[in-house]
């Protein structure tokens, strides 16, 4: 068995706390673990054939073994969760959040840095807070540092020879810096830092830093200056009220973990209850790739990732004892600079939620992994694999164009997530008359809708499909290339041949016409196709009453509804006599009328 070549090497390991990693004949890392006892704990694997069948597959995989010595197990508990973020190995539990949380980005590589709406964090200089739950408080603490610290929002080259500033600056919600005459590079450096120290939640050294400033500008009679850095400290002030109020244990504030374990995989829901009320919950799933996995395992994994990045709260209630629990606890505290319990309740209001956390989850797994949902899971694999996806196309996006010759040219764009369409999330896009062929059309619409993503930091598309071929699909790579979103994967479908067109291959992509994969993607074409055409005969209906109607002189809204009543449609109007017409909106709108189609027959 491969374990046993590893023999010699495990029995020369230190007797210290650490994180292991296995690696298979190729190199990957395809397991990474914490220990006590580096020694003991990767010499037990030696004897660990036949416990499970996950720990069998791994046994039969394993190649190489290394190690990393730290000086306490919750120091080998944060490397381990770090590690297993940063490589993804294949046997440990990786659990995918249904939701993308925003982050806020304070752009600190570029020379006049901006706030931006960021979908994860990065390793590029920037300085990154979050993430926000709900969402809208990431926008909000944006426009805060527009409103409150002058940070610009636009997306100029600022070199400071701007003739005048723009309307942001005579709405006081920008400090100008493209006019230097305004404000010059150290101005806007001193906003910068203070933007930070509030993105950090550095609130009160920033509070004091501004009374400073404002008493030096005050007893320097530029009063307009000392009564803005005023507002902006009672508005820190509040801002930190507000926050010491939530992290109050008075207040009952605690996450609450409800979980489902079963032979498909696992759900995990987290309530979050902050003064007494929840206020989000956050879902995790895993797939079942091997047997094996207990509840107590899914439950710290959860809590390793779910605290990756942010701070828990005093208590995080769970369903099961947890043979790390200590240990979690400990690093918990490490993180948010105060104790952290971990637990079980067993009564009153607490098990309460804790069992309505359960129902949840059950609830969720049962909706998940049905019939139909696993259905759903095998199509979105065999896509992947088809399409060579970097990963499962968990969301998929789709777009169509509906004209009838350049006229009153629409677009709609349709989602589906996990094999199921999202009627909440469908949009219509009416389309300018400059942009009335379908490439630039196609074009256009997937410019303004990934605009709009980025700027809203998600929910971003795992694949795009495009109704159309290769034109189609190149014009919306155009747009994700204006975007810098080019990073996104997209595809055209094309009609009567269903053939799937991609990016980096001349020839287009025939998938089985009886596989579960191409039924998928027409599935949510055709979607796409009957939103569109829904929508360009609305567009083309009102057309037509307004051109035929609104323009005849002396019918308004109310003179129009009367018609169309009366006489059952247009063709019906303008069938009438000049006296049932009179009889209906007077003499002087029955001649109008009949002047009208007159002249245009």
């Amino acid at each position: 068995m491969p374990i046993h070549d590893l023999k010699e090497q495990i029995s020369r390991l230190p007797e210290q706390p650490g994180v292991y990693l296995y690696y298979n004949a190729q190199g990957e890392t395809i397991y990474v673990g914490k220990a006590r006892s580096l020694r003991d704990r990767t010499r037990s694997y030696l004897g660990a054939y036949g416990s499970s069948p996950k720990t069998n597959a791994l046994l039969d995989e394993v190649a190489g073994l290394e190690v990393i010595v730290t000086d306490s197990v919750v120091e080998a508990l944060a490397l381990e969760n770090n590690l297993i973020k940063q490589r993804s190995p294949k046997f440990n539990i990786l659990l995918r959040d249904d939701k993308n949380y925003p982050y806020l980005q304070l752009t600190t590589s570029e020379a006049f840095p901006r706030v931006l709406v960021a979908r994860s964090v990065e390793r590029d200089g920037n300085v990154y807070a979050g993430p926000f739950l709900p969402a809208k408080f990431a926008r909000r603490t944006m426009s805060l540092t527009h409103k409150v610290f002058g940070i610009r929002s636009c997306n100029e080259v600022i070199t400071g020879q701007r003739q005048r500033a723009c309307l942001e600056y005579d709405i006081k919600r920008c400090l100008a810096p493209c006019v230097e005459t305004i404000c010059s590079p150290e101005q806007y450096a001193v906003a910068v830092a203070d933007t930070r120290l509030f993105l950090e939640g550095r609130n009160d050294e920033l509070a004091d830093q501004l009374q400073i400033r404002m008493m030096a500008a005050a007893a320097d009679e530029r009063f307009e200056e000392a009564a803005h850095l005023r507002d902006a400290m009672r508005t820190v002030q509040t801002l930190q009220e507000r926050q010491q109020k939530m992290a109050s244990a008075e207040l009952g504030d605690r996450d609450v973990f409800g979980l489902k374990l079963g032979p498909k995989g696992a759900v995990v829901q987290v309530f979050l209850v902050r003064g007494g009320r929840v206020i989000e919950r956050v879902e995790f799933v895993t797939d079942a790739k091997e047997d094996g996995e207990t509840e107590s395992e899914v439950v710290e994994a959860a809590i390793q990732q779910f605290y990756f990045d942010q701070a828990p709260p005093p208590e995080i209630h769970i369903p099961v004892e947890l043979a790390e629990q200590e240990l979690l606890e400990d690093w918990l505290a490490r993180k948010a600079g105060r104790k952290v319990r971990l637990v079980m309740p067993q009564r009153g209001d607490k098990k309460g939620l804790m069992e309505l956390a359960l129902r949840n989850a059950a609830l969720a797994y049962r909706t998940r992994f049905d019939a139909n949902a696993t259905a759903n899971f095998e199509a979105l694999e065999v896509l992947q694999a088809a399409l060579r996806l970097p990963k499962l196309p968990r969301r998929i996006d789709c777009f169509d164009i509906s004209t009838i010759h350049g006229s009153e040219t629409v677009a709609s764009m349709v989602v589906c997530e996990e094999g199921r369409m999202k009627p909440g999330e469908y949009r219509k896009f009416k389309i300018g008359q400059r942009f009335q062929d379908d490439f630039a059309a196609m074009e256009q619409v997937v410019r303004r809708r990934y605009a709009r993503v980025l700027e809203n930091g998600g929910p971003f598309p795992d694949l795009i499909v495009i109704d159309g071929g290769k034109g189609q699909l190149n014009a919306a790579y155009a747009a994700l290339e204006t975007v810098g979103l080019s990073n996104l994967v997209a595809v055209g479908l094309a009609k009567k041949e269903e053939l799937v067109f991609t990016r980096d291959s001349v020839e287009p992509l025939a998938l089985d016409r009886h596989g579960s994969a191409l039924h998928l993607l027409q599935r949510i074409r055709d979607e796409a196709h009957r939103f569109a055409l829904t929508f360009h005969r609305q567009s083309r209906t009102k057309r037509d009453l307004r051109s035929e109607l609104d323009v005849i002189p002396g019918i308004g809204v109310r003179r129009r509804k009367t018609l169309l009543t009366s006489f059952g449609s247009l063709s019906g109007v303008r069938r009438a006599t000049r006296e049932e017409l009179a009889s209906v909106v007077g003499d002087r709108t029955a001649d109008a009328v009949i002047a009208y189609f007159a002249a245009n027959p």
